[in-house]
């Protein structure tokens, strides 16, 4: 088993090493064959870098919706509703998915609109060019692109982190924020006589699984309370048919239709979403 291991590594080392080479001289044929020899119809290394990290980010783009966003909570909630009703494969996975995805999108339009304007659209104009920093050399267009666009989604990881998941991240990594000097009101007090800490030296690798991990609390409490009331209707149902001697008949037969009841005298779906809306955007 080890040996094929060794082989597969050997194999995938050897093609990421030969497979620039042999496509660089095939273009170089081609550009011959066709009659191009200025060297500068060839994209120099910077840029093909840069085209390789946008191509890399956009295969984040998932890991992005799903551990940066609102799409976390929302998921895990209908999972939790779907198995609380007793009905495995309805509303199905596709639905469940499509809804969570346009929650998300919902929910997370004003981080995306501020990114939009702050970081895509400048970019896209090249307003960029006039930057102090990218005049003096001391930044790149491509990471005052990355810093525009992570100050929104930032905040809104802030905002929806708990502190007790912060530190947890902070004390694992051995990192100690520095403390704010007469300006409290841009710090977090982690106790309520300590100092005020700098957020902005949070590094990102603390703050997106400390983000996860408050979005997975909050989510099993709401799975929590949706389970009380379903739970009681197969409580009295089972304890019904017990004390009537049907001991055969399952009392899921029984309780599904009066939870499917339940769930529409009381509008569930406008209720669930409402909350979970409002846990992000309190209405008021």
């Amino acid at each position: 088993m080890m040996g094929r291991r060794r082989h597969f590594f050997v194999i995938v080392f050897l093609v990421t090493i030969l497979l620039p080479t042999f496509l660089a001289a095939q273009s170089a044929s081609i550009l011959d064959d066709i009659g191009i020899k200025e060297v500068d119809k060839i994209l120099p290394i910077h840029q093909q870098l840069r085209i390789l990290g946008f191509l890399t980010l956009l295969a984040l783009i998932p890991v992005i919706v799903v551990m940066m966003t609102s799409f976390t909570r929302i998921s895990i909630v209908f999972t939790f509703l779907r198995q609380a009703i007793g009905m495995q494969q309805v509303p199905s996975g596709q639905i469940v998915f499509g809804l969570s995805l346009i929650l998300t999108a919902f929910i997370m339009h004003p981080v995306i609109q501020e990114v939009q304007t702050k970081a895509i659209t400048p970019y896209m104009n090249d307003e960029f060019q006039d930057h102090p920093d990218v005049q003096l050399g001391l930044k790149s267009e491509d990471s005052l692109l990355v810093e525009n666009a992570w100050s929104p989604l930032r905040r809104f990881l802030l905002h929806h982190t708990r502190e007790k998941d912060m530190i947890l991240f902070l004390d694992i990594g051995h990192i100690e924020l520095p403390i704010l000097e007469n300006t409290p009101e841009e710090g977090i007090d982690y106790s309520p006589t300590g100092p005020a800490y700098d957020l902005d030296a949070i590094p990102w690798y603390c703050l997106v699984p400390s983000f996860v991990l408050s979005e997975l609390r909050v989510a099993f409490m709401m799975g929590f309370l949706l389970f009380v009331p379903f739970l009681v209707i197969d409580m009295i149902v089972a304890s019904i048919l017990m004390s009537m001697g049907m001991m055969m008949l399952p009392p899921v037969m029984i309780s599904l239709p009066f939870k499917l009841l339940l769930f529409i005298l009381i509008d569930g779906w406008r209720l669930v979403i409402q909350q979970m809306v409002n846990g992000f955007y309190p209405m008021g």
